[in-house]
């Protein structure tokens, strides 16, 4: 991993570098049906996903799940999830996009509330790997906020030359946005994955609505 000394782009994995909507609302609906609850759509879903996931349980549910359900749930999901998973594919004009911005001599890394045991096998598997100077996926319990691994993603990143003002996290959900926000870089919201653009125009930040806007934002917010 060599000094870095441009922009650099961290960015989010599912709903954003990887377009998993219809494996999301499978598996969200298979785990609601562990419990016996009424299916959602992917609208409902997208108006309504909020972090930490047991909040958006609460909002579907009219209370917190308990923790029983809570891993009955998440357990269900993340088994319903792989089944759906292989019929996902990257996001329209992902591997031009990252081969532009590497080309131009700028950095980028892979910050994912997914497993990172799935993640890395995952990103390798779709040969984009080399663009990135980092690949971190979640350790630890699923349901939590970004910002914690936000700090130790960049806190390695600085060894390369990484600096927090240059930084631009794109991803598609308001919680990159304050994990950006954590560490002081900036943010670009996505409206292509588990957010709707209402959702997302709370934050503050810039909201577009494709991959290619989202790298011209962050060009122009890490100058």
């Amino acid at each position: 991993m060599g000094m870095q000394t441009g922009a650099h782009i961290v960015w989010d994995w599912n709903g954003t570098l990887f377009h998993d909507n219809d494996a999301i609302i499978g598996a969200t609906n298979a785990a609601f049906a562990e419990l016996g609850l009424t299916p959602i759509t992917l609208e409902q879903y997208r108006a309504l996903y909020c972090v930490p996931v047991p909040k958006f349980y609460e909002r579907l549910m009219g209370r917190l799940p308990t923790e029983a359900e809570w891993e009955v749930m998440d357990t269900a999901f993340h088994r319903h999830y792989l089944e759906h998973r292989v019929r996902c594919g990257l996001t329209e004009g992902v591997a031009e996009l990252l081969a532009g911005w590497s080309s131009a001599g700028r950095s980028q890394s892979i910050l994912s509330m997914y497993g990172r045991d799935e993640l890395v096998p995952l990103v390798k598997d779709f040969g984009i790997e080399a663009h990135f100077i980092r690949v971190d996926g979640r350790t630890g319990p699923s349901g939590g906020s970004k910002a914690e691994h936000m700090v130790r993603h960049l806190a390695e990143l600085a060894l390369a030359g990484v600096e927090p003002a240059r930084t631009v996290v794109i991803g598609d959900a308001g919680d990159d946005a304050v994990a950006a926000g954590h560490v002081g870089a900036r943010a670009v919201l996505y409206t292509g994955g588990s957010h709707s653009r209402a959702s997302l125009e709370g934050f503050g930040v810039p909201v577009v609505d494709t991959l290619r806007e989202a790298v011209a934002e962050a060009e122009r917010l890490a100058a």
